[in-house]
């Protein structure tokens, strides 16, 4: 099983205004991730908010996670606008004694599919780490083709995909058209937690789990249900929690419970802003469902 596989949980970043990672609060929260078990911890990640930091502050959130995480092998998230910045955020990670790269696509001015493959290939270039495709066009605004992930799987260490949810609902299709045309062993998994469930039943590799960054237990759980083919109880557990991140993002939904949770005060990074206080009911009851 590569580090790809099973349960990567997403931790949010704790920062202060300026971006400035809160030390103490990541390091509790990515201890508390490890003690779980689950199989990696995904940092920086648009949960760990990348996007908004720096390229040193997220060098620091990276050293300090890997050194939190102990033993649990810490995929980096080395997106950046620029070729040479995710080259030198991938080195680092490297460096610093990372398992795994997590590559969005970003830009600014829409990207050709020319100019994605040579971004991915300049730094597949920079390390021997394993790199995860990131498809969230959500937020990056570009959406991988197959074809276009087969030509990215040529590339050696471009061994696994982070998918979002089908439109249709389909992942047995999907991931058979997948399975189809990329080579044998490469790391089909799912984000958009509400759905991941059902993608681990029909057999999707991996879950890129939000959830798991703040209820690494309670999503252990409905990974291993979904993986036996009975994951009800537990997606009903979880169900208030998926609704509140359909209906206000989850990384505003993550960043409030997390303050709730007591394991810091940092808020989301501006120009997001925290929930207003009358959600507030609303995810102390999703949290208590969970039972954390």
């Amino acid at each position: 099983m590569t580090v790809m596989h099973g349960l990567s949980a997403f931790p949010i970043t704790p920062a202060d205004d300026d971006g400035t990672p809160r030390a103490d609060d990541l390091t509790r929260i990515v201890a508390r991730i490890a003690s779980a078990g689950v199989n990696s911890i995904g940092v920086l990640g648009s949960t760990g908010s990348y996007a908004y930091l720096t390229p040193n502050q997220r060098r620091d959130v990276a050293s300090m996670a890997i050194q939190a995480a102990g033993d649990t092998p810490v995929i980096v998230g080395v997106g950046a606008l620029r070729s040479d910045v995710s080259t030198m955020l991938a080195r680092h990670a490297a460096d610093a004694g990372a398992a795994g790269l997590l590559l969005a696509p970003m830009s600014y001015t829409p990207l050709t599919d020319d100019e994605v493959f040579q971004h991915f290939r300049t730094v597949a270039d920079a390390s021997d780490l394993p790199i995860c495709i990131y498809n969230n066009p959500s937020t990056t605004h570009f959406t991988f083709s197959i074809d276009l992930l087969a030509r990215l799987a040529t590339l050696p260490t471009v061994q696994a995909v982070k998918m979002p949810l089908p439109g249709d609902g389909d992942f047995a299709s999907q991931i058979a058209a997948l399975q189809r045309d990329l080579p044998d062993g490469f790391t089909i998994g799912y984000s958009g937690d509400w759905g991941c469930a059902a993608a681990l039943q029909q057999g999707a590799d991996a879950w890129f789990s939000v959830a798991a960054g703040l209820w690494p237990e309670q999503a252990l759980m409905l990974t291993r249900a979904a993986q036996a083919g009975d994951p009800q109880t537990w997606q009903a557990r979880f169900q208030p929690m998926w609704d509140l991140f359909q209906a206000h993002g989850s990384l505003r939904v993550v960043h409030a419970a997390a303050r709730l949770m007591g394991l810091t005060t940092a808020l989301p990074q501006r120009p997001l802003l925290p929930l207003p206080d009358h959600v507030t009911p609303q995810i102390k009851a999703a949290i208590a469902t969970l039972g954390g």
